[in-house]
């Protein structure tokens, strides 16, 4: 049974949290303070630090938070999604996008300019970090094994290393994809955080296009084509 005390703790530890993330949306990761933290949580500085150690340490929580936030929320809209894993990689693609548009900030800490002097340690960020690429591998996974996606051209061998480093990357996660799949599919991985990317740091310009969705539509179909989906 949780206790009063530990309760207390948890409640305390959300609402630094959320401030931090307030703070990023106002001042930027950059600018992230404890000082400022403590004063918006009504408690002094050293307050702050019985629960976190410094500015990179909330740094580090705030970028774990966003990852597994980011992979709940796909998993959520995955839970309700048909049976049918091209579909299930499109409504991936477009949840990534609306949290991202939704969280603009906190998005910008995981996938914008790094924050300098900060380096995200592996051991804890890594796995969290990597949940969106593993489900849109299994997706890819499911789809190549039903038939989904065409065969591969004549001149589509992947070189070595590369080769290597996708199979290692296929062995870690338990699937068994030609590596022609998987280059594919880290493609599209990376052209879905490009895309994303020009939406929320406003790279195509504020009066270029009428209806952003329609040309996110437009790169959906275009990662289809280049997974070669039937």
């Amino acid at each position: 049974m949780t206790t009063p005390r530990a309760r207390a703790r948890a409640q305390t530890m959300a609402d630094i949290l959320r401030i931090g993330r307030e703070h990023l949306a106002t001042d930027g990761a950059a600018a992230l303070s404890l000082r400022a933290v403590a004063r918006d949580l009504g408690v002094v500085s050293s307050a702050v630090y019985r629960y976190v150690r410094s500015r990179d340490e909330l740094l580090t929580l705030l970028v774990i938070d966003g990852y597994d936030t980011l992979g709940d929320t796909v998993d959520a809209a995955l839970a309700t999604a048909p049976d049918d894993p091209v579909e299930r990689l499109r409504i991936t693609a477009r949840t990534v996008r609306s949290w991202a548009l939704a969280e603009p900030a906190w998005y910008g800490l995981l996938f914008g300019t790094p924050v300098p002097g900060y380096a995200a340690p592996a051991d804890r960020t890594v796995a969290p970090g990597t949940r969106i690429i593993v489900t849109l591998l299994q997706l890819v996974d499911r789809a190549y094994r039903q038939g989904l996606l065409t065969g591969q051209r004549a001149d589509e061998a992947v070189a070595e290393p590369l080769g290597g480093d996708l199979r290692r990357v296929c062995e870690e996660l338990e699937l068994d994809l030609p590596d022609w799949v998987v280059a594919r599919a880290l493609t599209v991985y990376c052209s879905l955080f490009g895309a994303v990317n020009a939406d929320v740091f406003d790279m195509y310009g504020a009066d270029t296009f009428t209806r952003r969705d329609q040309v996110f539509e437009v790169h959906i179909g275009a990662w289809d084509a280049l997974l070669g989906v039937v």
